[in-house]
Formats: C-alpha cells, sequence, structure tokens
C-alpha cells in the first residue's frame, strides 16, 4: 500500500490569497500546501480522501491515471468542491465513480451539486454511485478495510479512517476515548494541526503533539496546516522525535 499526501493545507491553502508573510513568501515547495487529501494505492487500484478545490490539479501533479473510489470525510467546501472533476475519470474508465460518505455528507453533496443528482442525465456530468458509510461499520473498497473513526470538527461530526496500520485523521478538536481505541496501535499517523493559537474546532499543534504521543505511533505527520504555524523546516526543528510536518507530494509505502 502506498499512500501520497495530495495537500497539507487548510482551507485557504497555502500561500494565503494577498497575504505577504514569511510562509506565503516562502521559496520552499514544501511551504505550498493544497488543501487537504490523500491518495492511496493499493494492488493497481486508487482511492482518493476528499476532492477540494484543488483536486483537478491534484490529479495533474500525481498522474492519477484512474479512480477506483472517493472517501469524503465530510462536507465543507474544502473537502468536496472539487467534485465536478471526476469526470475525466468517468471518460477514462467508461463507468460510475463510487462515492462513500454518511447520509448527512449526501443530503449536502445532492445540495450543492443538485446538477448531479437530478435524475437528468445532461451530456457530461459527473457519473457517481453513492454507497452510505452506517454507524461506523468498517467496509472495504479496492481490497482494503476502512475503519470510520469519528471526530468532532467543534460540533460537526467528522470522519477519519484507519487502513491496516495507517490512521488519517483531518479537520478534528475532539477525539472521545472508544474511538480513540480504534488508533491504538497504529504504526503511523495523520492527523491535523492548524496553527499554535487556540481554534474553535481544530487541534494546536501542542494538541496534536499531546495526543499523538497518548498514542504513541511509530511515525506521525501533521496535517491541515495553516500559514500561522510557520515554516515548514521550523516546525519540523521543534517537533519531538517521530513527528513530522507534512507536505505535499511526502509518499509512504507499507508492507502488507
Amino acid at each position: 500500500m502506498k499512500i501520497t499526501i495530495l495537500g497539507s493545507g487548510t482551507s485557504q491553502g497555502v500561500p494565503v490569497i494577498a497575504c505577504d508573510c514569511e510562509v506565503c513568501k516562502s521559496s520552499n515547495s514544501k511551504d505550498k500546501r493544497l488543501r487537504t487529501s490523500v491518495l492511496i494505492e493499493y494492488k493497481g487500484k486508487v482511492v482518493v480522501i476528499d476532492s477540494g478545490p484543488d483536486f483537478r490539479y491534484q490529479m495533474l501533479r500525481a498522474n492519477v491515471q484512474r479512480l477506483d473510489a472517493l472517501i469524503l470525510t465530510h462536507e465543507h467546501k474544502d473537502h468536496i468542491a472539487g467534485l465536478d472533476d471526476i469526470r475525466a475519470f468517468n471518460y477514462k474508465m467508461k463507468k460510475k465513480i463510487p462515492i462513500y460518505a454518511t447520509t448527512h455528507v449526501q443530503e449536502h453533496l445532492k445540495r450543492e451539486f443538485e446538477y448531479v443528482f437530478s435524475g437528468i442525465n445532461y451530456p457530461g456530468i459527473p457519473e457517481v454511485e453513492l454507497h452510505t458509510i452506517t454507524n461506523n461499520i468498517p467496509f472495504t473498497v479496492a481490497g482494503l478495510e476502512f475503519i470510520p473513526i469519528e471526530v468532532l470538527h467543534y460540533k460537526l461530526p467528522v470522519l477519519g479512517f484507519r487502513i491496516k496500520d495507517f490512521t488519517y485523521i483531518t479537520d478534528a478538536n475532539f477525539i472521545a476515548t472508544d474511538e480513540m481505541e480504534k488508533i491504538k496501535n497504529t504504526k503511523t499517523l495523520i492527523i491535523n494541526a492548524l496553527r499554535k493559537e487556540k481554534h474553535i474546532s481544530h487541534f494546536t499543534m501542542n494538541e496534536a503533539i499531546n495526543l499523538i504521543q497518548e498514542l504513541k505511533p511509530e511515525t506521525a505527520y501533521l496535517t491541515h496546516i495553516s500559514h500561522q504555524l510557520g515554516l515548514h523546516d521550523a516546525i519540523n526543528a521543534e517537533l519531538p522525535p517521530g513527528i513530522y510536518c507534512a507536505y505535499d507530494g511526502l509518499e509512504m509505502e507499507f508492507d502488507d
């Protein structure tokens, strides 16, 4: 199994429009952060978690040639806005693209992309097949078992996922004890860390570090990073051993 970070930035991305801070002006490619998303490749199959507004460019940059499923964590625009661009995979694969989401997220999709679900088969619209993630029950996609982990993004339920020894969590500031149990003994954890200052709906860097140290994965990466957190190299220099700042294009490989 291969994991690629397609995007490691917060909802505005980095650089932020019209910002002239040192992070947004940085020439380091690791300080250029598209909206959060990950690519999962396994035995010739491809699954993507979240299709934000950078989805088209992320697919081009990673040279993705097929899409066997799209899995959505929640309904915020920085995680679903690029849904229309799955059309390219419809054309190439000549099939509907399976989308996995809770009924709550599906309701939002039907409002935001009404033309996709109206029943009017206008030529060229995205062709999708909805699959419901129910009651946090594990499900299998492309030969991989996904274990849903429900976290809270302030008051909004958001799903993280554990796939084998890899766990991915974005947009969280609270994880209940029973959901924490699902993460334990994971080898690699990716979790959001927006900035150093307290935030209403995201973990801060220190909150993420404390959670990582409680869960004790072998390796952990911070994602959903804002320009307020700082420069990539400076963040890495502050982090404890085994914890790193994620960046766009980061690749990880896992043995079966």
